[in-house]
């Protein structure tokens, strides 16, 4: 998105958002790419820094330590019930950056458009992703953009990357856990796993499943503000509960023992996972957080996150152990044990 293609001057003609698409030419860097930048990227996601049109932006980062993560995006379909690849770009980025503790501060996007996508449907996309990012104060600064042959990419592929402003009395770390730490989540697990699979299933269910989609940054500043030295965060995407508390494990050197009637599932995601043969404990999460916190610490946290919107259902699930095996293991509905290892592949992919 640079300031030769901003000035570059249009065609004459508008885009046609209603019955254009994607063509090789949006991305050459002429005319047309100047015009989609213009009239689309630019229109949606305007912004002080993004105005400048350079190809890279300059600010004075204020005082703190700063966290940088970068999430490419690759969701099948691009749109699902309770959000698109646009909102998931932002949340899953912001929330990257929140689970160090950070506030978010900037985004940079870029697109990588197969010929042939709807101009409609970018459009869409690109006016999620401005929403999102403004709902989560974050300006999206800078950018880029790609076209590559029909059959190539998939419609739309987006990668973010955010920067945030740690505070320095907050140090969070996967390799924080201490035996005795409480295990809490902010709600309930697998909604978006199941909710993309419906989708792309075309699997029809009495109640719609709706991703959780969300971005978590305040929630976790709530929690900071009663509970500074909490140990942990980590936001189970890609592999679910069971793959984040098998990462925490390994990384802190503890055991984890978490308890199955604590931890939240929706049931008509619980019938979805009984019919199609998956553990909600593994499918993907795109609003929720595991937080491990000092157990003096836990009901004063949870009563946060009850209080918050995106906590109302959050439960303490379970409790670090020592362990030199760094076993996740598991109290069933039943009474007895199991041990929640590592996923063996992926159960679903392009979930994000």
């Amino acid at each position: 998105m640079s300031a030769q293609n901003r000035r570059t001057p249009g065609s004459g003609s508008r885009l046609d958002l209603q019955h254009g698409i994607v063509d090789m030419s949006h991305g050459s860097g002429g005319r047309a790419m100047a015009q989609l930048i213009d009239e689309l990227f630019c229109k949606h996601l305007d912004n002080e820094l993004l105005a400048q049109g350079n190809d890279q932006a300059c600010f004075r980062p204020p005082a703190g330590r700063l966290a940088i993560s970068t999430d490419g995006h690759v969701v099948s379909p691009l749109f699902f019930p309770g959000g698109d690849i646009g909102s998931l770009a932002v949340h899953g980025t912001v929330n990257d950056i929140a689970m160090c503790g950070a506030r978010p501060l900037y985004l940079a996007a870029g697109f990588i458009l197969e010929e042939g996508l709807p101009l409609h449907d970018l459009a869409r996309i690109v006016q999620s992703l401005a929403q999102a990012a403004n709902a989560a104060g974050v300006a999206v600064i800078t950018g880029d953009t790609k076209v590559v042959e029909q059959g190539h990419g998939d419609g739309c592929f987006i990668t973010t990357t955010g920067i945030g402003l740690v505070p320095d009395n907050i140090h969070i770390s996967g390799d924080r856990a201490r035996p005795g730490d409480a295990i809490l989540i902010n709600g309930t697990i697998g909604d978006h796993g199941v909710a993309i699979l419906s989708k792309r299933e075309n699997l029809g269910f009495d109640t719609e499943i709706r991703s959780d989609s969300a971005a978590l940054h305040d929630l976790v500043a709530a929690m900071l503000a009663v509970a500074p030295d909490l140990h942990c965060l980590r936001d189970p995407t890609r592999g679910g509960l069971g793959t984040a508390l098998n990462e925490l494990a390994q990384q802190s050197d503890v055991g984890i023992y978490i308890h199955e009637p604590a931890i939240p599932v929706r049931p008509e995601v619980s019938a979805a996972c009984e019919l199609l043969g998956l553990d909600p404990l593994y499918v993907a999460n795109e609003g929720k957080l595991i937080a491990i916190c000092p157990a003096l610490r836990a009901k004063t946290v949870l009563q946060t996150m009850r209080a918050h919107p995106l906590g109302r259902d959050a439960a303490i699930i379970g409790r670090v152990i020592d362990d030199p095996h760094r076993f996740v293991q598991m109290e069933t509905s039943f009474g007895g044990n199991r041990i929640v290892d590592w996923p063996a592949g992926e159960q679903l992919p392009r979930i994000c």
